[in-house]
Parts: structure tokens; C-alpha cells; sequence
């Protein structure tokens, strides 16, 4: 009698699928009330590095849900990580709803409508880090479900499945779109699209049969698991983390770096081991990746808005465009991962990232935008889970926690750093053309504000409507914002030069090849 056990249903992988997509719905929606000046940034009062660190909030608790799920999941099981989700986004939707609520009083003008302006944003950002949670506990059961369904073409199958991500970008793109200005009248509506994708995956993945993970199932111990990821990696995502709860909840630093070394000491105490070199070097590239396409993708309906309006279309066409690149593309992995390689294919994409978006950063006419697009819209598609590909297979025996803890160090260098490091550019730029074409001006309408990096300078909307050519200004201004994209092509060029490497670390021994949980070369899709 055969001992085989049975396959999982493909339902749940449409479950997981589902499940994405609801994390691509939250991101968009967000995305564009930030980056609207009429929605999120008239009704709290943001500038543009306020902004980006609101969106960094939805951002970077996802790497606390994910590593904390990934320790767990194995005991707790799919199930559980999966229904505390599905609660996250309700309770980022109830939250919203009492921001909504607290800055659209009849009447609040002065010293009230700030008041009121600083309670709505404090209840963004605690929905917006309870969201962030649910996101990244997605991610946290979706990875290793599928790396386990399909352990023999990991890197193709989590291509697919992460075409849902711009699947929805591209789906929750047009409902925004279609929904018009009865969206930026009223932006619950946004809120209230989450809920379709999110009802809809926890009732397909209710009564789902989950599959025994691959580590699990292969006898690889818990100890081993924790092993692959070292202290080295656990000292990556531990400062990281903890320097991000020190800053929200005004710790500090001894307190922050007293809880990083005693996370960090007893992680090593437990596993006996720094990590695998490849490990650490692999999350340290996640950093730049990350921030390429998810911190560019927060940003680029703000970024374009000028010249997309002086196009006559929607600054939101340029998300939704490289989204729908994005989703064609990698449905179809499996042959152009067979072609180039894991690690050929991240290289081309990096090097075509360098390229669209420095185009990006200077193009005005539509077709231009969109050419340049196109570049940048091959170049991520295949960014994120192609990483996540050759963690897979590079190191089975990490099991749910390697897999999801370089997400987690992804999401949480977007929160921490490079969202709202791409609105610092924005500014910084924004005072390189303001000084060139109205000197002396910057001065007048500028204002002093500090973020995870430090000091920096921003414009004041307040300060600008009191100067008599506020309009000129203000045109300046958000011209100016496109030129930001040239210097986000650093993160991208960092990231060409750590693939090369990589590829002739392994052409050093012989070739790319995926590696079975016993450490033996595996057999591949590729």
C-alpha cells in the first residue's frame, strides 16, 4: 500500500492567492490617499516625508508578524496565522472609519481642526501597524504552503502565486479609478473595498486541508531551522525591529539596545550558530530590493502626478500599468527562470530597474512615461519572488522562517527607511529647483522635522500660501518631485553588483543548482 500523501486541493492555493490580493488591495488604497493631495494629505496635514512614514507604518509590521508567525506556524498551524489576518484588516477598516470621523467635523477650522488633525493621524498609524500585522502574516502561511505543494519548482510556483500581488494592484487600480472623485469625496470607499478579497479568502481557506511543511515532514529539527538564519541574520531583523518599537513608543536607546541583545544572545544560545554566509548576504540585498519596488511603487503615483496630469490621465495609470506587466509576466516564470537562471534573471531585472526608472525621473510626454514604465515594470516583476525562490532552494532545511524572514527584512528597510527615505529625495529635490528658480525662497517656506535618519527640511504648505506668488511656488514643487526617481537608482545599482557577484560565486562551483533539505543537489523546474 502506497504511503504517498494525498496533494493538497488547488483550492488552497487559489486561498493563497486570494489572500495576496487583499494585501495588494490595502496597498494601493493607502498608496493613493497618501499620495492624493486632496484625500489623506488635506485631511491630516502631511508633507511628503510624513507621508511616506505613514505608509511606512502599513509597511514595516509586516516583518514582525511574519518572523514571529514563521518561528510559530509549524506548532500553531496555516489556520490560526490565517484567521488572525483576516481580523487585522478589520480592525485597520474600524480604525480608519474613526479617523474619517475625527477630522470631518462641520466647522473645525484653527487650533480644533489640528487637534482633530493629530487624533485622526494617531488613529492612521495604529491602523495602519494592525494592518501591516495582517499583511505579513499572509505572507507568513502562503510562502511556505506553496513552497511545500510545489518543492520541485519552488522558484516558478512562488512567481505565480505573487502574481497576485500586482493582480490586485491592478484590480484595486481600476475599482479606484472607476470610483472617481466620489473616492476622493469620500475615501472610505477605499476602506471598504478590502473587505471583498478578505471575506472571500477566509472562506475558501476555513475548511482547507493545509499540506505538512517541507522541513517538518522531512524530519529537518527546529534547531536547524533557527540555525540557517544564525544570530547574525537574528541581529539584522532584531535592530531592526526594535529600533522601529523604541522610535514609536519613545523607548530609550539603552532600553531598544537592551532588548536587541538580549533577543540576540538568546537566539544564539539556543541555535549554536552565526548563519549561512550566503543567508546574511542574501537579506542584506533584500534591503535595496525592497526598496526599489515596493518603496518606488508607494511613492511613483505622487511622483508622477505633474506630468501625468499635464498628459490629461491619472498618475495612478503609471502603478496600475507596471502592475499589469507584472501580473502577465509572472504567471509565465517558468521558462525565463529555466533560461536565465534564479540569479541571471534578478541581475537583468536590476539593471533594467537602473535604467526605467532614471527615464522615469525625466520623461514628460505620455508615451515616454510610458516606455519607461514599461522598463521598470519588467525590471520588478520579477524581484521579490524570485529572492524568495532562491532562498527556497538554497536553504530548505530554514523552513518557513528563512523564506519569510528575508521578507520581513524587506518590508521593515521600506517602513524604517526607504519609504521614507524616497520622500526625503523628493524634498531634497524640491529644494535643489526651488533654490535654482526662486532664490531665497526655499528659506521662507520651509520647516525643520527629523525622521529614522535624522534631520532634514521640508516644505510648508502652510508658509507657502502666504507668499504672494504661492501659486509659482507650488508648481515648482510638484515638478520638482519627478526628479527624485535618479536618485532611487542607487538602490538598484547596489543590487546589480551583489547579483554579479553572486553569479560567479557559483560559476566558481560549478552552476547554479537548487539543494535538497538533505543537502544533496535537488531536481528543478529550472
Amino acid at each position: 500500500m502506497s504511503t504517498t500523501p494525498k496533494p493538497p486541493s488547488q483550492m488552497v492555493f487559489i486561498g493563497c492567492f486570494i489572500a495576496l490580493i487583499t494585501t495588494a488591495f490595502a496597498f494601493i488604497s493607502r498608496a493613493f490617499m497618501i499620495n492624493t493631495p486632496e484625500m489623506w494629505p488635506a485631511d491630516f496635514g502631511l508633507d511628503k516625508v510624513q507621508g511616506q512614514t505613514l505608509f511606512g507604518h502599513g509597511i514595516w509590521p509586516f516583518a514582525i508578524s511574519i518572523i514571529l508567525f514563521s518561528l510559530v506556524i509549524d506548532k500553531i498551524g496555516y489556520r490560526v496565522a490565517m484567521i488572525f489576518s483576516f481580523v487585522c484588516y478589520a480592525a485597520y477598516a474600524a480604525l480608519a472609519l474613526l479617523a474619517y470621523n475625527a477630522v470631518k467635523v462641520p466647522g473645525l477650522e484653527g487650533e480644533a481642526l489640528a487637534a482633530a488633525q493629530a487624533r485622526g493621524l494617531q488613529l492612521l498609524t495604529f491602523g495602519s501597524i494592525i494592518l501591516g500585522l495582517g499583511n505579513g502574516t499572509v505572507e507568513a502561511f502562503i510562502n511556505p504552503v506553496v513552497a511545500t505543494m510545489f518543492s520541485n519548482e519552488k522558484t516558478k510556483w512562488l512567481n505565480i502565486l505573487h502574481a497576485g500581488w500586482p493582480g490586485g494592484l491592478v484590480l484595486g487600480g481600476l475599482i479606484t479609478l472607476g470610483l472617481g472623485s466620489a473616492a476622493t469625496d469620500d475615501w472610505r470607499l477605499l476602506i471598504y473595498i478590502i473587505a471583498i478579497p478578505a471575506v472571500v479568502y477566509v472562506v475558501i481557506l476555513m475548511g482547507a486541508q493545509f499540506p505538512v511543511s517541507e522541513r517538518v515532514s522531512a524530519g529537518a529539527s527546529y534547531r536547524e531551522m533557527l540555525g540557517e538564519f544564525g544570530v547574525i541574520g537574528a541581529a539584522i531583523a532584531s535592530y531592526l525591529i526594535f529600533k522601529q518599537l523604541g522610535d514609536i513608543f519613545k523607548l530609550p536607546d539603552a532600553v531598544v539596545w537592551a532588548v536587541i541583545a538580549v533577543a540576540v544572545i538568546g537566539y544564539g544560545i539556543y541555535c549554536k550558530s552565526l548563519g549561512r554566509p550566503m543567508m546574511i548576504f542574501l537579506c542584506l540585498i533584500m534591503m535595496p530590493l525592497a526598496t526599489t519596488e515596493l518603496g518606488t511603487d508607494g511613492a511613483i503615483t505622487g511622483i508622477m502626478e505633474e506630468p501625468m496630469k499635464a498628459a490629461g490621465r491619472s498618475p495612478l495609470w503609471v502603478l496600475i500599468y507596471t502592475s499589469a506587466i507584472m501580473m502577465v509576466l509572472r504567471f509565465f516564470a517558468g521558462p525565463v527562470v529555466k533560461a536565465l537562471t534564479p540569479l541571471g534573471l534578478l541581475a537583468t531585472c536590476a539593471a533594467l530597474a537602473v535604467v526605467g526608472l532614471y527615464c522615469l525621473s525625466f520623461t514628460q510626454s505620455f508615451f515616454a512615461i510610458f516606455a519607461a514604465a514599461t522598463l521598470y515594470g519588467v525590471a520588478k516583476t520579477y524581484f521579490w519572488p524570485t529572492m524568495l525562490g532562491v532562498v527556497a532552494e538554497q536553504f530548505p532545511k530554514g523552513g518557513a522562517l528563512t523564506l519569510n524572514a528575508i521578507a520581513g527584512i524587506g518590508m521593515l528597510t521600506v517602513g524604517i527607511i526607504g519609504g521614507p527615505l524616497i520622500g526625503y529625495m523628493q524634498e531634497a529635490n524640491a529644494k535643489v529647483v526651488v533654490d535654482a528658480k526662486l532664490p531665497n525662497t526655499y528659506e521662507k517656506v520651509k520647516k525643520d522635522d527629523k525622521f529614522f535618519l535624522g534631520a532634514y527640511t521640508a516644505i510648508d504648505e502652510a508658509k507657502v500660501k502666504d507668499q504672494p506668488n504661492a501659486t509659482e511656488i507650488d508648481e515648482i514643487v510638484k515638478t520638482a518631485k519627478q526628479g527624485a526617481l535618479a536618485n532611487v537608482t542607487i538602490f538598484p545599482i547596489v543590487m546589480l553588483v551583489s547579483y554579479l557577484v553572486l553569479i560567479g560565486y557559483f560559476k566558481s562551483r560549478g552552476g547554479y543548482k537548487p539543494v535538497a533539505i538533505d543537502g544533496q543537489p535537488a531536481s528543478s523546474g529550472h
